[in-house]
């Protein structure tokens, strides 16, 4: 395999300004500098251009796992996670690598510009080599963006899952959208936890806004109501419409004994009564 000369190795050293100039110029002719801040993009370019050279310096191999390309990873990876928490996409992630090639390449034709062979050849090396850090670039800027993503999603899952509390001893827990296993896991966490700070003896688990209730989601509903009672709660659900008393009788399911109500405020109406609480309307 050939390798980098180290006429290569010198035109990069003394050409790092210039070729940060045109790099950058083609990065935001191509609108890879979207949403991002002059000042940081030539930080970041004039950074990863001394590290780069730094290990070619020293004979640097392809094989950017090895110790030496550790700096240069690391820079990597945390320029492509602060590119998903900006909202880039991998295009214009990778694409700050990639549009390296056309600066480079122009340089090395001036430094070779005698020797179409070895022209040719260090073109291919270097070539090689930015396509290996492109890629490593994409791959953690992926991995980046999928966290961002399953974070959103577990922020969502806690904004739509509201523990209130309604009276002294009365929770309500309103669900919207479908309930599946894990969000069932996170409802099942939080009304439980709610229940042992407040103390409560009723908690009202309210469906209105749940469009369909089919066997999964009733059995989720099921081990939701089996984990309060474990806590020395009761449970009632609300907001059984008649198409879902219509479905759950159609399925045949069985809801073991678990009081349901219209809505929810015949829901609190009896939890109220099973407290010895009755509210009524005050004197004019």
């Amino acid at each position: 395999m050939a390798v980098l000369q180290q006429t290569t190795v010198d035109a990069l050293r003394r050409s790092e300004a210039q070729l940060s100039a045109r790099w950058l110029a083609d990065l935001e002719a191509s609108g890879a500098t979207r949403n991002l801040k002059a000042e940081d993009l030539h930080q970041q370019a004039s950074e990863f251009l001394r590290l780069l050279t730094a290990v070619l310096e020293k004979g640097g191999t392809h094989s950017i796992t090895t110790a030496e390309w550790d700096e240069t990873r690391q820079f990597l990876e945390k320029l492509s996670h602060q590119r998903a928490l900006a909202g880039q996409d991998s295009q214009q992630t990778a694409h700050f690598i990639f549009a390296l090639k056309g600066p480079l390449f122009t340089l090395l034709q001036h430094a070779y510009a005698e020797q179409p062979t070895l022209l040719a050849e260090q073109l291919w090396e270097i070539s090689q080599l930015l396509d290996t850090l492109g890629m490593h670039t994409i791959r953690t800027f992926q991995k980046s963006r999928e966290s961002v993503i399953k974070r959103q999603q577990e922020e969502l899952l806690e904004l739509s899952t509201p523990v209130v509390k309604l009276w002294d001893g009365v929770l309500a827990l309103p669900m919207i959208g479908t309930l599946d296993s894990q969000r069932t896991q996170v409802v099942m966490e939080s009304l439980l936890q709610r229940i042992v700070d407040t103390g409560s003896e009723i908690a009202i688990i309210d469906i209105t806004g749940v469009p369909t209730v089919d066997t999964l989601v009733a059995q989720h509903l099921l081990k939701t109501v089996t984990a309060i009672r474990l806590m020395g709660a009761d449970c009632i659900i609300s907001g059984v419409r008649p198409q879902i008393a219509q479905t759950i009788v159609h399925l045949g399911l069985d809801l073991q004994g678990v009081v349901t109500k219209a809505n929810l405020a015949d829901a609190l109406a009896l939890a109220l009564r099973r407290l010895g609480l009755t509210v009524s309307k005050a004197a004019v």
